[in-house]
């Protein structure tokens, strides 16, 4: 499937790492967590972890650590459809495609949940067709932009004459929690909202960017590891310390299965979901040679947004330059399962 137009959207609202160390400070979870965990975040927050800003769609974030898990996913319900309308609005215009065109959208999310799902909101938003066929992909976590690209070239090579809009939005800060446990602390230190928005079709666009050479990998026995857990209503992370190495063992593993594959062009850069510092640095060992620029650059700006952070990763590398011919660059993506998810993109 080809690649004619590719958008991200973030919150107006930009905060730097120590003015979250500020929002911890003035809010009531100081009072529930030890000295050791209050130690931790402002040394996290205050000191180089890869992360300079994070933008958050919560209308309230100075209470977003104190909010109940109501107005926690009445936050996400509020902000996540309006965020993908605003990365799906600018992909249509720059594909040059009509919201009356779309056949169908396909959204991904995990930090939070609705019945009708994202999808259902988005296509008001934008006044789709009665019958542009709407689905919502849930439970894949931070690796779910890939697998839903992969779901949108199996819509394309059934209706090859559709147009088919992709979109993963995440509203990290709806499922903000925090408590003494280590790998809950990170997570509020890392993720940042977010969305991306794809529109793609059977035939070339001017670019000729295909989309191609879906693989994946999951390994259930590390499914707790890192994973959504419910506590009081609310979302909790759980992140082992493990999980750079778990992805990177991962990434590695599909990395050599896309390199070996017949008759395909040479893999040249890799453009890989943010994660996190830790979790780029063990991904560089992993893969000698590749410097992983665009997903760290996208990790300083904006944090682990979760889904749509490969698909900001390679807009960023687009920008620069287009992959060079005879070579095409893969995106990775991994997260909850443990999954991993690796697709090659180039002309």
């Amino acid at each position: 499937m080809y690649l004619h137009a590719l958008a991200t959207a973030v919150p107006p609202d930009r905060y730097t790492q120590a003015q979250c160390w500020d929002m911890v400070q003035r809010s009531e979870i100081r009072k529930r967590l030890s000295r050791k965990s209050l130690f931790i975040l402002q040394s996290v927050l205050t000191r180089d972890s890869g992360i300079e800003t994070r933008h958050f769609a919560a209308r309230d974030v100075e209470r977003i650590l104190d909010l109940d898990s109501d107005q926690l996913n009445e936050s996400f319900r509020q902000a996540a459809p309006r965020l993908a309308g605003e990365a799906v609005t600018e992909a249509l215009a720059r594909a040059g495609v009509s919201p009356g065109e779309v056949d169908a959208l396909l959204v991904c999310t995990c930090t939070g949940y609705l019945c009708p799902g994202v999808s259902s909101y988005v296509a008001e938003q934008l006044g789709l067709r009665e019958n542009t066929f709407l689905q919502d992909l849930v439970g894949l976590g931070c690796g779910a932009a890939i697998p839903t690209l992969r779901a949108a070239g199996a819509l394309l090579a059934a209706q090859p004459d559709a147009v088919v809009v992709t979109v993963a939005v995440e509203i990290c800060s709806s499922a903000f929690y925090l408590d003494d446990d280590l790998g809950v602390l990170f997570s509020a230190c890392l993720f940042g909202d977010g969305a991306a928005a794809a529109v793609w079709r059977s035939t070339p666009g001017p670019e000729g960017w295909r989309c191609h050479g879906f693989d994946t990998l999951h390994r259930p026995a590390d499914r707790d590891r890192i994973r959504f857990e419910q506590r009081g209503g609310k979302l909790r992370n759980l992140l082992h310390p493990s999980v750079p190495q778990l992805a990177a063992a991962a990434v590695s593993t599909l990395h050599a299965r896309a390199s070996a594959q017949v008759g395909e062009r040479p893999l040249g850069r890799v453009l890989s979901h943010t994660g996190g510092r830790d979790v780029l640095r063990a991904l560089e060992t992993a893969l000698p040679g590749q410097s992983l620029r665009a997903s760290k650059d996208v990790l300083r700006r904006f944090g682990n947004m979760s889904s749509p952070s490969v698909l900001f990763a390679l807009a960023d590398e687009l920008e620069q330059g287009p992959p060079t011919p005879g070579e095409d660059w893969w995106l990775v993506g991994f997260g909850a399962g443990f999954s991993a998810h690796g697709c090659r993109f180039g002309c």
